[in-house]
């Protein structure tokens, strides 16, 4: 018998995408259980909201904010995650760049959701990019993370 599998949520802001997964897991339709949410910003809203619905969290320093983490961090959050008995990893608005640490802790097991319709508009401020070329649709997508930023198997968009 197998055991549910255990998600494990970065973000760095308000959280919305982490109520979506949430709201996902409670309608039954997320096919895993979210059981921590860590992030990088002391003010995120999105360690409040775990904290009230009994998650376990964890603040790291990265450092300034957005970009690449340090090696300290990035052995921080795999500590953390595997404390927690994380099988898969979302970055749920996580504004920095994972490295190889912890991608190597976690083999094609890590998912961003990216508000682009990749491979166009990688990278930060997305949106603003969009609108400055001028699109007339948009969207997002969701993805592995490697090595690259925002170059992973693109798992679906909308």
């Amino acid at each position: 018998m197998s055991r549910e599998v255990h998600v494990g949520v970065l973000a760095s802001g308000r959280g919305s995408n982490f109520e979506a997964l949430w709201a996902a897991q409670e309608a039954g339709t997320l096919g895993a259980r979210i059981v921590c949410v860590l992030s990088d910003n002391p003010e995120a809203r999105a360690l409040e909201r775990a904290r009230e619905l009994g998650l376990s969290t964890c603040l790291v320093d990265a450092g300034a904010r957005r970009g690449q983490l340090s090696q300290a961090a990035q052995e921080e959050i795999v500590a953390f995650l595997h404390a927690q008995r994380v099988d898969l990893v979302c970055l749920a608005g996580f504004m920095r760049i994972v490295g190889r640490t912890i991608l190597a802790a976690f083999p094609a097991a890590i998912l961003n959701v990216h508000p682009s319709l990749l491979p166009s508009f990688p990278g930060l401020e997305a949106q603003r990019q969009a609108l400055h070329y001028g699109v007339g649709v948009s969207g997002c997508t969701v993805h592995f993370v490697d090595a690259g930023v925002d170059t992973g198997p693109i798992i679906a968009q909308a």
